[in-house]
């Protein structure tokens, strides 16, 4: 336990960040591998004791001071292929470029539980990124990019395999990754996202 937490370079303002964190809403999506992001968002709130029960943008909203940097925890509740316009209500409230917003997503051409984490790039064939991509009309936006695995059969339906649960085993891979995430989080609202890719991206 700590005494004395660190003093918040931007106490009481607008966030300098926006964290967020791709799912679907719904107690029938909890656990499914598509809300990957929302699980990740449950560890980051409980780590740093904050509450995600805003109700703005199109999304559930909580404020964190990570690492003396203000963030805006966001979860979208459009669904999945339209968290773009939740993401562009934020970004323009607040006046936040691209490279200052950081999105956390599941990734099915990484093993499950592994990381990745990229500095911008394409959606990958990722609905929910297709989504932020046109909406900021820009591609320059960090990721966080966690396992969820390929489909077990080439014969499934993509979106049957990321909307399926996932298995008891998969989760204990999944909470390290989250907390790897999470540290790789920290390292780049410092602006130092070099050293979070050179970290966690084996």
């Amino acid at each position: 336990m700590t005494l004395f937490k660190r003093r918040s370079l931007n106490p009481g303002g607008p966030p300098e960040y926006l964290v967020v964190c791709l799912g679907n809403p719904g107690r029938e999506y909890e656990l499914t591998r598509h809300n990957t992001g929302f699980i990740f968002a449950s560890l980051l709130a409980e780590k740093y004791n904050v509450k995600i029960n805003r109700i703005q943008f199109k999304a559930v909203t909580g404020s964190a001071d990570i690492n003396g940097h203000r963030c805006l925890i966001v979860l979208p509740q459009t669904y999945m292929n339209n968290s773009g316009q939740s993401v562009r209500e934020a970004s323009a409230f607040y006046k936040i470029p691209p490279e200052r917003i950081i999105v956390v997503f599941d990734d099915v051409s990484l093993d499950c539980g592994a990381l990745r984490i990229r500095r911008k790039g394409t959606d990958g064939g990722h609905n929910g990124i297709k989504s932020i991509i046109y909406h900021l009309k820009a591609d320059t936006f960090p990721r966080i990019k966690i396992g969820i695995g390929a489909k077990p059969n080439p014969e499934w339906d993509l979106a049957d395999w990321v909307l399926s649960k996932f298995s008891q085993d998969d989760l204990k891979l999944l909470k390290p990754a989250c907390e790897e995430g999470i540290e790789a989080l920290e390292l780049m609202v410092d602006g130092d996202v070099d050293s979070a890719m050179n970290k966690f991206n084996s």
